[in-house]
């Protein structure tokens, strides 16, 4: 009966100590996570905060302004407008040929570049 009562005791023991690591590795969860959501709430404010300024920023009349400071340009006449059917056709598009490299079939001319050199003379046979 004796060894029953130390084996119990000893299980007791065990089991609080298990409790306890649990409450204790549940208390540095929930600091972790406290910690976490005032990380979240800065960044959360410092986004408002740039979009603020952003807002400040684009602002059409602070622009206007910049725009008259800054740069010399003239005043838009109403005979500058005219109407989108009176565009002049879109030139016709060089087709590359299909490659496996399409940003290098961008890249490359489609028609060789004119150099300042003067052509080689054939010599006559």
């Amino acid at each position: 009966m004796r060894l029953l009562n130390i084996l119990v005791i000893a299980a007791l023991v065990v089991a609080a100590s298990y409790v306890y690591k649990i409450k204790f590795d549940s208390t540095l969860q929930a600091e972790r996570v406290a910690k976490l959501r005032g990380e979240i709430r800065k960044e959360r404010d410092a986004i408002a905060r740039l979009r603020a300024e952003w807002a400040k920023l684009e602002t059409p009349g602070r622009i206007q302004s910049l725009a008259e400071r800054h740069l010399a340009l003239k005043p838009i006449q109403p005979t500058q407008f005219d109407n989108l059917d009176r565009l002049p056709e879109r030139p016709p598009q060089i087709v590359a040929p299909q490659t496996s490299d399409p940003i290098g079939a961008m890249l490359a001319p489609s028609v060789p570049e004119a150099t300042g050199s003067v052509p080689a003379q054939r010599v006559p046979r």
